[in-house]
């Protein structure tokens, strides 16, 4: 395994501690599932490789259980719109993060996680509540074409 995702493992075991959680080596190999992912993966697509990566099924409903406990650890995203999951593009930083937005590529499915400044959010759900309506989730998915998919089309 490479030294970067043994450091973000290790990482990501001491920020679990810190709050009294435990990532248990069956978590921490879905975590290095999609570390070592190009792109989000399904649960389906993360069991498929689990079984490759560590040769161990595992039952999908498990995997959503792991994946829910990874996000409340703040260490995996799950994409709304695409019912995927990613690792958090700041995993291993100490500062506080701002509110996540995802930047999805619709022709090759690559996401880049952008963080929205805290006064933006704040105004735009305040646009929001005016109307009435209430906010259950505040995560942006936007999509388009990355850099690279534009400059191909060219």
């Amino acid at each position: 395994m490479p030294a970067d995702i043994d450091q973000i493992l290790k990482k990501s075991q001491e920020a679990c501690a810190l709050t009294g959680a435990k990532l248990t080596s069956k978590r921490k190999n879905v975590l290095t599932v999609l570390l070592t992912a190009s792109t989000p993966l399904s649960a389906y697509e993360i069991v498929e490789r689990y079984k490759v990566q560590f040769n161990e099924a595992l039952p999908v409903m498990s995997v959503y259980r792991m994946l829910d406990f990874l996000i409340q650890e703040k260490l995996v995203h799950k994409l709304e719109t695409a019912g995927q999951y990613m690792i958090c593009a700041h995993i291993t930083c100490d500062h506080p993060h701002e509110m996540p937005q995802f930047l999805i590529c619709d022709r090759c499915h690559a996401v880049k996680e952008i963080g929205i400044k805290k006064q933006i959010m704040s105004e735009l759900e305040r646009g929001i509540q005016s109307t009435g309506f209430a906010l259950n989730k505040k995560q942006l998915e936007l999509h388009g074409f990355c850099e690279h998919c534009q400059n191909k089309s060219k």
